[in-house]
């Protein structure tokens, strides 16, 4: 039995676990202002918000409820447009009313839902993170000024928020319906009731976390399978720092990632890569384990950790072996990992002062997108000699690929352009791009090689980028 709150009330269903959260909120309870789209999380139109407790408060979340299972908000709340209503109009319609921000209004309640979002979020109150907050909502006839306009407004009320619960602040201004004050202690009572464990524990064969790719790819069987849910598992969260290493809890979600201390420290500019990959609401549910085990030869986080020589704890549920990410690809999307197995954690040694590290991407679209060719670097330094270098690179091969031999040309080199020319062409010699709808095979190239300049040229840049392009011109690396 699938317990959780919808808007105001306590709802239990007997469907199965692996029913699409939006599925059940328009055909089952018949709240039709979630808008089917895509279905397959890019245009933000099913954008629900989700609340669990945690740490004493209710954490608000906006997802795709195209790509939620219903067991992953067993015991958690539920907010749809509907759930956002009040006796007039409360400040996020009114805004996209009075600015112009809506014409055929099939957008607007996702955009609704995320502005409700931002609000209810310990972010910020500016006009970057606003706009972040609807990076996963799509508009098609309106034009996104007169959104910008609303959000603006938006930002002008959140300002006036000095030390205020959330919750509190937006009930005082009328901006949420007042229940919501009481929900924390309802999810409290809600969670003692036993058959929440039970649900993840039993469930099957099947393992699930975000289910962002596995709804996307298998939309029609994973709704009458067995599943095994992962996402809630306690033991499988958390991100902690012990002496120089770092341990991720396989079911960290990338928005977890984004405000980890430890992460934040080590990559200051984590933020950044990661607002390179998916939405808001996609990273608020998408795991880094999951991102591992789909096997894409371009994804992105694979190819983040494979520079920083990652390893894998797995699990079959009693016994636990580590594994080396740049082992656990053994062809495409082929795993070496037995079926039973499931990623527990991640491990990898955190960078220190002489270690330095940027990942880059291209794609058709800067944001929401799948790369045409990524990679990442991580080079350590001794004054001005390289003392090694692990550089990673996606879309070039079957696999996500850690690039050994481009990575040993640059040890205990100097760092100078002969050096970065010298790397790229072992990288043009390791790569085995194939033409695709992304970029045919010497695009792949040209674009990879000029990516690992970029990598030195942001982190170190006193190098010269003219020489630099003119020894890749003569090398035939670059555009003539």
């Amino acid at each position: 039995m699938i317990r959780f709150i919808l808007n105001n009330r306590e709802v239990h269903t007997d469907l199965p676990p692996g029913t699409l959260l939006l599925d059940f909120i328009r055909y089952q309870q018949h709240l039709k202002g979630t808008k089917i789209g895509c279905r397959e999380g890019d245009c933000g139109a099913c954008t629900v918000l989700t609340g669990e407790w945690k740490d004493g408060r209710t954490i608000y979340r906006a997802v795709t409820s195209c790509l939620t299972a219903l067991g992953n908000i067993h015991l958690k709340h539920v907010v749809t447009v509907e759930g956002l209503n009040m006796d007039r109009l409360n400040p996020f319609q009114e805004a996209i009313c009075e600015e112009g921000g809506t014409q055929c209004g099939f957008c607007t309640p996702g955009f609704i839902v995320s502005m409700a979002g931002f609000c209810l979020s310990e972010k910020k109150p500016d006009d970057k993170t606003a706009l972040a907050a609807v990076d996963g909502n799509i508009c098609r006839c309106t034009g996104y000024k007169s959104i910008q306009r609303a959000l603006g407004r938006i930002v002008t009320l959140m300002q006036e928020r000095q030390e205020e619960d959330a919750v509190d602040f937006l009930v005082s201004r009328e901006a949420i319906p007042s229940w919501f004050i009481g929900i924390g202690q309802r999810l409290q009572l809600l969670s003692l009731q036993p058959d929440g464990v039970l649900l993840r524990k039993t469930m099957g064969a099947k393992f699930l976390a975000g289910g962002t790719d596995l709804y996307v790819q298998q939309h029609e069987t994973m709704p009458h399978i067995k599943i095994n849910f992962l996402s809630d598992r306690k033991e499988l969260k958390g991100i902690v720092q012990e002496g120089k290493h770092c341990h991720i809890g396989a079911a960290a979600t990338v928005t977890d990632l984004m405000e980890s201390p430890v992460i934040q420290r080590a990559f200051p500019e984590f933020g950044q890569f990661a607002r390179l990959v998916s939405s808001t609401p996609i990273r608020n549910i998408a795991t880094l384990a999951g991102n591992f085990a789909n096997a894409s030869p371009i994804g992105d986080f694979t190819i983040f950790f494979l520079a920083l020589d990652a390893s894998l704890v797995l699990s079959d549920g009693s016994a636990v072996r580590q594994l080396p990410l740049r082992e656990f690809y053994k062809g495409y999307k082929i795993l070496n990992k037995r079926p039973e197995e499931f990623i527990q954690r991640i491990e990898f040694e955190l960078p220190d002062a002489q270690t330095l590290f940027n990942f880059e991407k291209v794609s058709k679209r800067t944001c929401l997108d799948i790369a045409s060719v990524n990679t990442a670097m991580r080079i350590r330094m001794s004054g001005n000699t390289i003392v090694r270098a692990e550089i990673s690179a996606g879309g070039t091969g079957p696999v996500p690929a850690f690039l050994t031999r481009a990575s040993a040309s640059l040890g205990g080199r100097s760092l100078d352009e002969d050096a970065i020319l010298v790397a790229i062409s072992a990288v043009q010699a390791e790569i085995s791009p194939i033409s695709d709808a992304r970029g045919n095979a010497a695009y792949k190239r040209l674009l990879l090689g000029q990516l690992i300049m970029a990598h030195f040229l942001t982190l170190f840049p006193f190098l010269g980028a003219e020489k630099l392009l003119a020894g890749m011109a003569g090398r035939g690396q670059t555009e003539k």
